[in-house]
């Protein structure tokens, strides 16, 4: 299957054109848009890549996109896609709804998939996270999420995907029960995430299940970012013959 990298300059662009230089599983990287001049040399790839910075011919040049870019990118990406659908992997956070709204429109054209984090340990953290929220009941739940000092969007997305898991497996009101800054007492009813940034983190959350007496955390740590990049190459595998939707990780994993 012949990919497009859309973001190739960002840390998961670069790590995207490191696996496929390889022939990641006999994925073939056949384009790479870029706004300006790209640094990296393909000299060393099986097949030399179209790196343009026409979208339209970008897209056309591809059977799968891989998205790790910037929401204002996107947006523009979708118009291409929408005139010229091809599955699309996407792993942009902080999208706004008419982003969103779009991706839903090409859903019904071409297979896509759009996850905050890419990972296997994420999707277990989870399915282990919905699983805790239903049983411990009485628990107050707590997210806390680390990131490098670069990282623009807070709370991270999969922190919130991790929050939406949490008020779904309890029944609460998801646009309510978020709290993003404590001040006097807690809410019963409420779920709090706590964004910190420092260093060259890769990423870690741990969501906390606290009861009278005892507690536990669950806690993810991405020690190489290289695990986003070979997850969303695994997606691209996995959404080849799937009819046109928009899917979720967790199918994917079963």
């Amino acid at each position: 299957m012949k990919i497009g990298v859309y973001g190739a300059s960002g840390r998961i662009g670069k790590l995207l054109l490191e696996e496929l230089k390889g022939g990641y599983k006999g994925l073939e990287l056949s384009s790479v848009f870029v706004r300006q001049k790209c640094e990296t040399d393909f000299s060393s790839f099986s097949h030399a890549p179209l790196v343009t910075n026409d979208l339209k011919a970008f897209v056309r040049a591809c059977e799968c996109v891989i998205d790790f870019s910037l929401p204002k990118g996107v947006d523009n990406l979708l118009e291409a896609l929408l005139e010229c659908p091809k599955i699309l992997v996407s792993g942009t956070t902080g999208l706004e709804k008419e982003m969103l709204e779009k991706m839903q429109q090409l859903a019904l054209k071409a297979p896509l998939l759009h996850a905050h984090n890419m990972s296997l340990g994420i999707m277990m953290l989870n399915q282990l996270a919905f699983l805790a929220s239903l049983k411990l009941k009485d628990a107050d739940i707590e997210i806390v999420e680390t990131h490098h000092n670069l990282k623009k969007d807070a709370p991270s997305g999969t922190a919130l995907s991790l929050y939406e898991t949490c008020a779904k497996a309890r029944g609460y009101d998801e646009k309510n029960a978020l709290t993003t800054h404590r001040e006097g007492l807690r809410s019963k009813e409420s779920i709090g995430i706590a964004a910190l940034r420092g260093g060259d983190v890769a990423g870690k959350h741990t969501i906390g299940f606290y009861l009278e007496g005892e507690y536990i955390e669950l806690s993810h740590t991405a020690t190489n970012r290289s695990i986003f990049a070979k997850g969303a190459l695994e997606v691209a595998l996995w959404l080849k013959d799937k009819a046109a939707k928009k899917y979720e990780i967790n199918e994917m994993f079963g």
